[in-house]
């Protein structure tokens, strides 16, 4: 990977502020002068302490507006719910995880943003039986088709890390139990190990910093690979100040 710093600071624009991924990526960039982020939100929200970002709540509608006028070099995108609080209602589920991340794509790409880096999941499949998976590997084939220079999908199995006013029950039992779990995932199976929502964020970032040009699906290792690259180049900024 190319080091960003040649370049000064890297605009990245976030879709996503509020939840588990968004947040670690904006505690993560705010560590960093190699990103300047950008965030896009339909509310107001708290934001992590210590963040260190320029923040505009607007009607979805108007986020091509602000892309348009921050042009960012990369779009990081984490937005998505859950079955319960859609619910329970297909139509409200795909308004979020399909229609708002497929129109804030498109936006994005009119704004002349070369990169977008999506949170999906593993297991995403359009010819899936759950609606989950799905609905995520349906965007995903419609992301492909928008035309960004570079696209990098990323499939985490379980997302491990502390939420903000979002209690998942089945989920944190899910994660309390992941260490024996884990290891009796193997073969196909083994997409769906938990790993540590901070490893995606910094994955995210790292992926949005990459100039080559193509679409990439990235499984668990392939998103601790590039977090350890990401690592790197946030240790190198440390030392060069």
């Amino acid at each position: 990977m190319s080091d960003p710093r040649a370049f000064g600071p890297v605009r990245v624009a976030l879709v996503g502020a509020t939840g588990l991924i968004g947040r670690r990526v904006i505690e993560i960039a705010s560590q960093t002068d190699d990103v300047r982020l950008v965030g896009i939100a339909r509310r107001e929200a708290p934001l992590p302490p210590g963040a260190r970002m320029e923040m505009f709540v607007s009607d979805p509608s108007k986020w091509g507006e602000v892309l348009d006028a921050v042009r960012p070099r990369a779009l990081i995108c984490a937005l998505g719910t859950t079955w319960k609080k859609a619910g329970r209602d297909e139509a409200a589920f795909r308004a979020v995880d399909q229609e708002l991340v497929l129109a804030t794509a498109e936006a994005a790409k009119r704004a002349g943003v070369p990169n977008m880096v999506v949170v999906s999941a593993a297991g995403a499949n359009s010819r899936a039986k759950a609606l989950y998976m799905r609905v995520k590997g349906e965007t995903e084939e419609a992301l492909s088709r928008i035309g960004f220079k570079r696209l990098d999908i990323l499939h985490p199995g379980l997302l491990r890390g502390e939420r903000v006013d979002d209690l998942r029950f089945a989920e944190r039992a899910a994660i309390i139990a992941a260490p024996l779990i884990d290891p009796l995932l193997s073969g196909s199976w083994e997409r769906f190990r938990s790993i540590d929502a901070e490893l995606v964020a910094e994955a995210a970032l790292g992926l949005a910093l990459r100039r080559a040009g193509g679409r990439f699906t990235h499984d668990n290792e392939a998103m601790r690979r590039a977090a350890r690259e990401w690592r790197k180049v946030a240790a190198g900024a440390g030392e060069a100040a």
